[in-house]
């Protein structure tokens, strides 16, 4: 069985391209555009991984990864953060609150593939 990723990213290109690579790869994938419905989606999919934007509509993906990690059911799960925001200071944050990867935008296919099967393995 495919191990599912969600996809949380509110760019509809980005949002496709990643989709594309990753169920090219062998991957189960959803995408939700929406900050104020990730949760929701995550805790009911249950997915292996989770590629999180940090700027979306309605939350961030600072206060999502901050309710991921304090529910008890999906605290674990992986989570490679994805920004527009290069800055140490953005990066830092995003680590320390939990995110297990954070790659800045524009990044390379092969970039974002060799950290989901590092993250999965």
């Amino acid at each position: 069985m495919a191990k599912h990723i969600i996809i949380v990213e509110d760019e509809p290109n980005i949002a496709n391209a990643l989709k594309f690579i990753l169920e090219r790869d062998g991957y189960d994938v959803t995408c939700v555009p929406d900050g104020g419905e990730a949760v929701f989606e995550i805790q009911n999919r249950r997915p292996q991984l989770i590629v999180l934007d940090v700027m979306l509509p309605n939350r961030t993906g600072i206060e999502i990864l901050r309710d991921v990690r304090a529910s008890g059911t999906i605290a674990k799960t992986p989570v490679l953060m994805l920004s527009a925001k290069g800055q140490a200071k953005d990066k830092e944050l995003a680590l320390e609150t939990g995110a297990d990867v954070y790659m800045v935008k524009p990044f390379s296919n092969s970039e974002v593939l060799a950290q989901v099967k590092a993250l999965l393995a």
